[in-house]
């Protein structure tokens, strides 16, 4: 998992501060991965939350495996004096998260703003790479549509020189409609870098997460309340609970109060290839990390179910061989479905057999990952020693 070198970006030279949640237990991968895939400096984490620097652009940061969200961070700072007394005077420390540093506010605010028009400006370069072979829009269709009438009639009048000029007056006509298309691409990021100047204008919501002590004296709502009042006081934002700009997101606990800004709707461990979920994604992909797998090996998972490990690791290290196994016949359809969805069906060979009596010669298997019942949800009993045996001869 090799550094990936970054194209020019607006991002700030020193590089933005961001955290990321993780599932328990999932840390040190994380910790691990951001050094790896973004090149982040000053690396730290505490539990449930990896904190780091990075230059790294929205489009590698998406690319994180072992995150559940993440965010740009805006504080992380003691947790709120809870015994303080009265309520008036919490609410007075919360408020000071804001009130105490607008300064640092304002600069995540830019910092993001321009993190997304760097997103936007990149996915409509891509989207307009070859605009001659882009999907033809209901305008096109018309115009299509139209021009394919004109011509049947000149072709039965049998004016080909008039067709000719038909054609190259369509073929005009197209490259036209693409300047213009660009032009206005080009007006609405023009609009959007001179909405990122100021920030007066902007919506916003508070979703508040609070645990130990503060979570037994104020509720979620009551803390959001309160954050959500500073910012309009502050900053003249407005509040818009269903669809805001920009969401904030503040977390106090016993440990640490840490406010940051949400950078995806979607959470990174929400795969956009994975069909029907089954093991957790970020640990599927954990699994597959500590298995240290090498280009060419065989591995195998002889209880692939939903086929979850197995994508996770076809994704990450593609010239590998990887065979999945499993005795469910409606596992083994939701995995195919899994495989169809992600492009993998060329990597990953599905086979229905038993754990216990896998059609695979002794020896043959370099590596095997698998979730194996350990008596929680599903429970094997005696099988584990057969099924530990079969695995070792493989």
């Amino acid at each position: 998992m090799a550094a990936v070198p970054r194209g020019p970006r607006s991002d700030p030279p020193a590089g933005a501060r961001f955290f990321c949640t993780a599932g328990r237990g999932l840390e040190p991968f994380l910790t691990r991965e951001v050094r790896a895939r973004l090149a982040a400096t000053q690396v730290e984490y505490i539990s449930g939350k990896v904190f780091f620097t990075t230059c790294s652009d929205l489009n590698m940061l998406k690319k994180l495996k072992s995150a559940e969200r993440l965010f740009l961070l805006i504080k992380k700072q003691l947790p709120l004096n809870v015994s303080s007394g009265s309520k008036g005077k919490i609410f007075n420390e919360m408020q000071r998260l804001i009130n105490d540093d607008p300064e640092s506010w304002l600069k995540a605010i830019s910092i993001w703003k321009n993190l997304e028009l760097d997103a936007k400006k990149e996915k409509l370069s891509q989207k307009d790479a070859n605009p001659l072979k882009r999907k033809m829009g209901e305008n096109d269709v018309i115009v299509a549509k139209k021009l394919e009438t004109e011509q049947m009639h000149e072709i039965r009048e049998n004016k080909e020189c008039q067709l000719e000029k038909q054609i190259e007056a369509a073929a005009l006509e197209q490259g036209h409609r693409i300047t213009k298309r660009q032009e206005f691409l080009e007006e609405d990021l023009q609009k959007d870098a001179v909405g990122s100047r100021t920030h007066s204008d902007l919506t916003f919501r508070v979703s508040c997460r609070c645990s130990g002590a503060i979570a037994k004296t104020f509720t979620a709502q009551e803390v959001g309340r309160v954050f959500g009042i500073a910012l309009m006081k502050q900053f003249g934002w407005k509040a818009d609970l269903r669809n805001p700009n920009l969401e904030v997101f503040i977390h106090l606990s016993d440990i640490y109060s840490v406010v940051g800004i949400p950078m995806f709707r979607v959470p990174l461990a929400s795969r956009a290839y994975i069909k029907t979920a089954g093991l957790r994604s970020t640990t599927a992909w954990a699994m597959a990390c500590l298995a240290e797998i090498k280009a060419g090996a065989f591995v195998l998972d002889p209880m692939c179910g939903l086929g979850t490990i197995l994508l996770e690791a076809a994704k990450e290290w593609p010239d590998v061989y990887y065979v999945g196994a499993d005795v469910s016949d409606s596992q083994l359809l939701g995995a195919c479905d899994n495989l169809k969805a992600a492009g993998l069906k060329d990597k990953i060979e599905l086979i229905k057999a038993s754990v216990t009596e896998l059609p695979l010669p002794s020896e043959s298997v370099d590596t095997i990952i698998s979730d194996i019942p350990f008596g929680k949800k599903f429970k094997l009993g005696e099988d584990i020693k057969s099924i530990l045996q079969e695995m070792e001869r493989k």
